[in-house]
């Protein structure tokens, strides 16, 4: 199976594609990306070609892509591979506007195309645990979960709102929700959110607090800022304690690491020794495109997590409690 790469701008790239070269199955069959400097760079790395205009690599007998573009970018790139009628995986957020995500749903379905979206966190051990457990009815009726994703400043296009959409907002809480909306089956009922810029020199917010009510009734709490230091020995965390009417759970889903002291590098590194999620990311997507099944995570899944960003940045604004509103065609 054939597999294009469009961008290298997210850093989520350079493991995609390591594990698209490792799977059995799977060929990284070339590379386009807007920085030609960054693209023949990585097409040198992954011993693949570097194609200078994205309609050359999509003309040629790809069966798929992932994109890894800047976020306000993926509209643009999810249609072109579509017309082309490439199988896709699309970086999250599926887009920066949710006008934008349902005219990437309709394209892809118009095409007869697979539309993905990168939420590996779900393949995290630890998580698929979580899901397990409480569906198993073993702490009890959910009622409440404290939730964060903290991380380090990216830096870079991230922090311009214009190619970002936003700043950690956009970036962390995303994650959360999908986890949420694919452990609980739940949605999110309305909003409220504060955020602020406090750490860096960023014209983007970088710090804040979500509070949210699922239509079940449960109550979620989201810090998702970037408050991790330069010198913190990994990007962040996804931690989750969530309260049920028999008992309570907590989860770390970064936990299993081992600790080096990196004296050639010069700093303290955290390295997994867990089922890397990212490959079980990327493995679920080739299964799928192989199979012609249905992805686990699809282009709705983007859509939902993205309304409760908009949501929560009107609700910022207007300092007040927002009602979601949700597309009920999708």
């Amino acid at each position: 199976m054939k597999v294009g790469m469009i961008s290298f701008a997210h850093m989520h790239a350079l493991s995609y594609a390591k594990y698209l070269v490792q799977h059995p199955e799977a060929e990284l069959a070339g590379i386009w990306d807007a920085d030609k400097q960054r693209g023949n760079k990585v097409a040198e790395q992954f011993e693949t070609e570097f194609y200078a205009e994205l309609d050359e690599l999509l003309k040629t007998d790809i069966i798929a892509v992932i994109i890894c573009s800047e976020n306000v970018n993926h509209k643009e790139h999810v249609l072109k591979a579509a017309s082309y009628k490439k199988q896709i995986l699309c970086e999250k957020p599926i887009a920066t506007e949710v006008e934008d995500a349902i005219e990437m749903i309709n394209a892809c379905e118009e095409h007869d195309v697979i539309l993905q979206v990168a939420y590996p966190v779900r393949f995290a051990p630890a998580i698929q645990k979580v899901k397990e457990i409480i569906q198993s009815g073993k702490i009890g009726e959910v009622i409440a979960v404290n939730a964060t994703n903290h991380g380090q400043m990216p830096g870079g296009w991230f922090v311009e709102k214009e190619l970002s959409g936003g700043g950690s907002a956009t970036d962390h809480i995303v994650h959360i929700m999908d986890l949420l909306r694919w452990i609980l089956n739940d949605e999110v009922k309305n909003v409220y959110a504060e955020f602020d810029t406090r750490f860096y020199d960023i014209e983007v917010e970088d710090c804040g607090l979500v509070m949210l009510e699922l239509e079940s009734g449960v109550i979620v709490s989201i810090d998702p800022s970037w408050s991790r230091p330069k010198t913190f020995p990994t990007w962040g965390d996804v931690k989750m304690e969530i309260v049920g009417t028999e008992g309570a759970l907590s989860v770390d889903a970064f936990k299993q690491h081992s600790v080096l002291y990196n004296d050639h590098a010069g700093k303290i590194q955290q390295h997994p020794w867990s089922e890397d999620m990212d490959e079980g990311l990327v493995n679920d997507f080739i299964f799928c495109v192989k199979s012609k099944s249905k992805p686990s995570i699809t282009g709705n899944d983007g859509l939902r997590t993205l309304e409760v960003v908009k949501a929560a940045y009107q609700s910022n604004e207007l300092k007040e409690t927002v009602l979601l509103k949700r597309n009920e065609n999708y």
